[in-house]
């Protein structure tokens, strides 16, 4: 039986998430402080982390980088009052897998959660590897050739999604769909703006645009 972390200082709404989840048939322990969210997160004991940023103690966004810092690649949907776009993006840039906004409904985070459940065996290859380019998904460290860049988790994950994918066209719907998680402004320009970043530090030539249709790690 799956484990869901549930770090939540509102006890009506983590009775509420914890509820629903046990009824859905997973298996889910509560905390309510930052301190807490940590420890227990560590241990590799669960296979999700739902996380309020708004915790007593160690704040959520805290909770998140001491977590990516240290390497672990859980499954992180952020549950939070705080619905700003600087936020959002905050959350994302952190390591966030997804993001929800409060007042949510059940059925929309059961989704995610499921979703989310899926692709979590996708790291059991933990590295990456093509040509002269390469991943450590256990570390977060990329390398060209014998040069390491540093990857913001945002970037990592867009650099993963190609790594995973060589040679194949990925439209922006897809990669807004797999790496930012969430539904983002399909008008948005911020997979263009990614892949730019991606270039400058990869080069020019490693991810080609295949016009109308998106890119490709070639």
């Amino acid at each position: 039986m799956s484990r869901i972390l549930i770090a939540e200082d509102e006890d009506r709404i983590a009775s509420f998430v914890e509820k629903g989840l046990v009824a859905a048939g997973f298996a889910t322990v509560v905390v309510g402080t930052g301190a807490d969210a940590l420890d227990y997160a560590i241990t590799g004991g669960f296979d999700l982390l739902i996380l309020n940023i708004g915790l007593p103690g160690i704040d959520g966004y805290e909770v998140l980088r001491q977590l990516r810092a240290d390497g672990s690649e859980l499954p992180v949907i952020v549950l939070t009052a705080r619905d700003s776009a600087d936020d959002t993006l905050a959350s994302l840039e952190g390591g966030a897998n997804d993001y929800m906004s409060k007042p949510f409904r059940f059925d929309e985070l059961l989704a995610r959660v499921r979703l989310r459940m899926v692709e979590a065996p996708r790291a059991t290859n933990t590295v990456l590897s093509v040509d002269g380019l390469q991943l450590d998904l256990r570390t977060r460290r990329a390398t060209v050739g014998s040069r390491q860049v540093d990857l913001s988790a945002r970037e990592f994950a867009l650099a993963e999604e190609f790594l995973r994918h060589p040679d194949q066209v990925l439209s922006r719907e897809q990669l807004l769909s797999r790496v930012w998680g969430y539904d983002f402004d399909p008008g948005s320009n911020v997979v263009d703006v990614y892949v730019g970043y991606l270039r400058a530090k990869f080069g020019a030539d490693r991810i080609e645009t295949v016009r109308g249709m998106g890119y490709r790690l070639s």
